[in-house]
């Protein structure tokens, strides 16, 4: 999906990666992070953020919840992270990064609720009232006041399959008045939905989706009803173009992911302010009945791949038609219609979600001076397997 762009705006990332591979010093499976285009990407965006006064949640899920990163982002002024699920907020805790949003699409469990209180974050999402309750009890215990994010849904939204939950707008009175009455150790001050903005094929641009209306119907019931509600929470597809969009309909935080790494829909088509910086590394493996196939463990289902540069030990370059076995299969090769030579690279540039594959994430920097070096291995929970 991002292959061309990718050759096209960062043509270094392209030249290192087949170096290390065929150096012997990165494995096949291997989500390669160039940081330098990373740290710039996500400057731009912050900066435009910070003149249009809305703030960054960053969202490390698709780069492996990778904690390197995330301390990159924190010292270029980024508030905290958002957790997308209760493995997450393990990996941000353990590496004492901030956390500003935990719980949205993934509540976090009973027995972690105590300890995410005590450590500290500015807003926890919830959509259920059983989970509201045990965050008062405990708030409650720890002698604090623990903001709250209402997760809020209406027929007319779109909702991912797996995702399904939320406060309905009929719902907010009765929630309204239990929380005044019976909870004073929460403050719902924030809403929040998802996904409030998405890449329009026929368009060609990001635009809003019926959430987006949602978020702002809740927030008017909301403070009709008393609450102060300080945070509109507008996630997906975060990046320099969202934010126009952002600013115009009014909301006041965003989630950078795939921002980041210049890798949202519309950067595989439109020359954004960011560059694409991620590359997926494999190698061909075998050859059979006129195909050949190679190693496979990072795809993602709605990775929209459709080819791979695949470069020999003589740096001969072809890209290729690539394709990945059926969902319903494990991806143990990724396979081509046609025979290649066996132990070359394969590059590709997809859609990624790094938090749900077997592979590595490796970080390198230093392609801006000529001197790329290994910054560090990790697993796609974001532990560390080998230093550089």
């Amino acid at each position: 999906m991002f292959l061309k762009k990718t050759m096209e705006r960062n043509p270094k990332l392209i030249d290192e990666v087949i170096k290390l591979h065929q150096n012997g010093e990165i494995s096949p499976d291997s989500f390669i992070v160039d940081l330098d285009n990373l740290r710039k990407n996500a400057k731009i965006i912050l900066d435009k953020a910070n003149n249009y006064d809305i703030d960054l949640y960053y969202m490390l899920k698709q780069l492996g919840h990778n904690p390197y990163i995330g301390k990159i982002l924190t010292e270029l002024g980024y508030s905290g992270a958002v957790s997308v699920d209760f493995r997450e907020t393990e990996v941000l805790m353990n590496n004492n990064l901030p956390i500003s949003n935990v719980g949205h699409l993934v509540q976090i469990p009973d027995y972690q609720i105590e300890e995410v209180l005590k450590y500290g974050v500015k807003y926890v999402t919830i959509y259920s009232m059983e989970k509201l309750r045990l965050i008062n009890e405990l708030a409650k215990k720890l002698g604090i006041v623990q903001n709250i994010m209402i997760r809020l849904t209406d027929d007319s939204d779109f909702i991912y399959p797996g995702q399904t939950a939320g406060f309905s707008l009929e719902e907010l009175e009765e929630l309204s008045k239990i929380s005044k009455k019976e909870l004073k150790n929460i403050c719902i001050s924030g809403v929040t939905s998802f996904p409030c903005y998405l890449y329009d094929e026929n368009i060609g641009d990001i635009v809003s989706t019926p959430n987006l209306e949602t978020v702002f119907r809740g927030k008017e019931i909301l403070e009709g009803l008393g609450h102060k509600i300080n945070a509109i929470d507008t996630p997906s597809t975060t990046c320099s173009r969202t934010l126009d969009l952002m600013k115009e309909d009014g909301s006041n935080i965003g989630e950078p992911g795939h921002g980041l790494t210049g890798t949202t829909p519309l950067h595989a088509y439109k020359n954004l302010e960011e560059i694409p910086c991620v590359i997926y590394l494999s190698e061909i493996s075998h050859n059979f009945d006129g195909k050949a196939y190679a190693f496979g463990g990072g795809h993602y289902r709605r990775s929209r791949l459709k080819n791979a540069l695949v470069v020999d030990k003589k740096d001969n370059r072809e890209v290729f038609n690539i394709f990945a076995p059926e969902a319903t299969n494990i991806d143990y090769h990724f396979s081509f219609d046609r025979k290649l030579d066996v132990g070359s690279s394969v590059l590709m540039a997809f859609r990624f979600q790094i938090f749900v594959c077997r592979s590595d994430v490796v970080l390198i920097e230093g392609i801006e001076k000529g001197n790329t070096k290994i910054v560090g291995i990790y697993d796609s929970l974001g532990r560390i397997k080998k230093r550089g």
